[in-house]
């Protein structure tokens, strides 16, 4: 969704904004039904001023809630000590790789299983769920939503790797994740081949000259077509700019649930995953560094400790940190706005985390000791002046309004303990400061409320579903786009990339039923399965707000539509 273009479209305006509150439910089915991780809402409709909490605690659904386990970003488990001395490693022997892919291609469990075959700990007391999907939200719906970073040690080398979202309403966390590593690991499905979401992330990564190391996952199954699969990603790379260096890429072939990666296909050996993790320490280049002695890193992550206080991630540009050094704050403006000593320095290795004594350039670490640093600013050294660039983001094309509940069943929710405009103010200032793809500003229709602005309805729902199950009782209102307007004053709207795929029978109800919604299509092929056709079509985002229920309904369920 972050890479559509905006571009001016004429038509009447589909739908307009309601001025009466709408409910956000519990599984948050009112703001979208996604097709992969959506609860389905059955039954009479909501009423047109029902509450989170309200309506919450008269409907309630089954509980999908995993077997409790601890949670990755509260984790303080030491990791067992290896032949890697993590306080020793320079910018020779670091390799720092993110792992991008459409949804549902297995990026997390093929993280899985590279830790377990560097034979790293890997806490997984829940008894199935992956070990790096960390929240109650990633285990119930198999997604991830959260950006993660962990670390191994392979044949004396540290790969620090970064687990990233496939959704396209979560590719803020792809985007500021990419100024942490030096390569990517383009994961694709062997049977569904390059998708939406696989376009974006790898646009981003050509743009910033990253040369990818491509995986053709789940090869094993009785329906992947491998060679197929391998032609269609060379030709997106080709369509999307790549040079010649970037195209002259490594291919891996793996089965990341079975846990094995081979170079050669089909004839290759499928015992383990070494082939793919010497692949990466060969072909991902070593991190490149400031030419300079002063300690200066990027924060990229943030989160809280409670005996720590808050926590910064981020990779060392310059430079070697120590425990106890006295580091600053600088705002992408250069004013300076926290400083304090290091008081740990702390590394990700597999599911828990090692104490350092000192950081080098090129490594990625965590440091605590400033309580006011937060994400895109610089920590650095007393004599540096000026900050590191950050990664630009592509703007927010949704908002929604949250207000307090001021209906006649305003909290009457024993559950609900967190109620007024201030609260919900903070908490929403939190998830801004935290979640650089979230804007957060003063309502200028209403009183006491706050447009919340970010990629798109499943973004939006996570957050009011993650402030529901934190106590927090309030009010939403429908989405609405978000326009701009052009250098010669016209109004530009989000254009966004669809992709569906539908039974042969059903084809013509949903190109007629997004040609109403102003969607053009672009491409129309038959898909893997037999008896399946796939279309792709560009749609403004108006159009589709409201859309995914008629396509269930039109596809009878069976079909699956995927936009970025």
């Amino acid at each position: 969704m972050a890479a559509m273009a905006t571009r001016t479209r004429t038509g009447s305006r589909i739908s307009s904004r309601p001025r009466l509150l709408l409910s956000s439910i519990s599984s948050v089915s009112l703001l979208m039904l996604s097709a992969v991780d959506a609860f389905v809402m059955r039954g009479s409709l909501i009423p047109r001023r029902a509450t989170v909490s309200n309506w919450c605690s008269n409907q309630r659904m089954p509980s999908l809630r995993a077997a409790s386990r601890p949670s990755i970003l509260r984790m303080t488990a030491t990791a067992p000590e290896t032949e890697t001395n993590y306080d020793e490693v320079t910018v020779d022997n670091i390799r720092n790789i993110a792992i991008i892919a459409h949804v549902d291609h297995g990026k997390t469990t093929l993280v899985d299983k590279l830790l377990e075959a560097a034979k790293e700990n890997i806490e997984n007391e829940d008894g199935g769920d992956r070990a790096m999907d960390s929240m109650d939200l990633e285990r119930e719906r198999g997604i991830t939503i959260m950006s993660k970073v962990t670390s191994m040690a392979w044949k004396g080398v540290k790969l620090n790797i970064v687990d990233t979202p496939g959704h396209a309403d979560f590719g803020g966390e792809v985007e500021r994740v990419m100024s942490m590593v030096d390569g990517v690991c383009l994961l694709v499905d062997a049977t569904e081949g390059p998708m939406a979401q696989t376009k974006f992330v790898l646009m981003k990564a050509l743009a910033r000259g990253i040369k990818p190391l491509v995986v053709i996952n789940k090869v094993d199954r009785d329906t992947s077509r491998v060679d197929e699969v391998e032609g269609e990603v060379f030709d997106l790379m080709c369509n999307l700019g790549a040079t010649d260096d970037q195209l002259d890429y490594t291919t891996v072939f793996a089965s990341g649930r079975n846990g094995w990666a081979t170079l050669s296909y089909p004839d290759g050996p499928r015992e383990n995953m070494n082939d793919l993790l010497d692949t990466i320490v060969k072909t991902v280049p070593k991190p490149s560094v400031l030419d300079r002695q002063s300690f200066s890193m990027v924060v990229t992550m943030i989160e809280g400790d409670a005996f720590l206080g808050r926590i910064c991630t981020g990779r060392v540009s310059s430079g070697v940190v120590k425990v106890g050094d006295t580091v600053q704050s600088l705002a992408a403006d250069g004013q300076k706005v926290d400083s304090g000593r290091v008081t740990k320095i702390l590394a990700r290795k597999g599911t828990g985390k090692v104490q350092l004594n000192s950081a080098k350039a090129g490594d990625i670490v965590q440091v605590a000791g400033l309580q006011k640093a937060t994400v895109a600013h610089t920590i650095c050294s007393l004599d540096v002046e000026e900050p590191l660039p950050s990664v630009a983001i592509d703007p927010p094309t949704l908002a929604m309004t949250f207000c307090p509940n001021d209906s006649p069943l305003a909290g009457k929710d024993k559950l609900s303990t967190k109620l007024t405009s201030q609260m919900i103010g903070e908490r929403l200032k939190v998830e801004a400061e935290n979640n650089i793809a979230i804007r957060v500003a003063p309502s200028e229709e209403r009183s006491e409320a706050y447009d919340v602005m970010g990629r798109g309805e499943l973004q939006l729902g996570i957050l009011v579903e993650n402030m529901r199950r934190e106590g927090f009782e309030l009010g939403v209102c429908p989405p609405q786009v978000l326009y701009k307007t052009g250098p010669k004053g016209e109004k530009l709207e989000p254009i966004e990339d669809v992709v569906v795929e539908v039974d042969d029978e059903f084809s013509g109800a949903v190109i007629n039923k997004l040609s109403e919604r102003k969607a053009v299509m672009t491409d129309m092929r038959p898909a893997a399965e037999n008896g399946r056709t796939r279309i792709t079509l560009e749609c403004p985002t108006r159009g589709l707000l409201g859309y995914r229920s008629i396509f269930f309904t039109d596809t009878r369920g069976t079909g699956t539509l995927m936009l970025m």
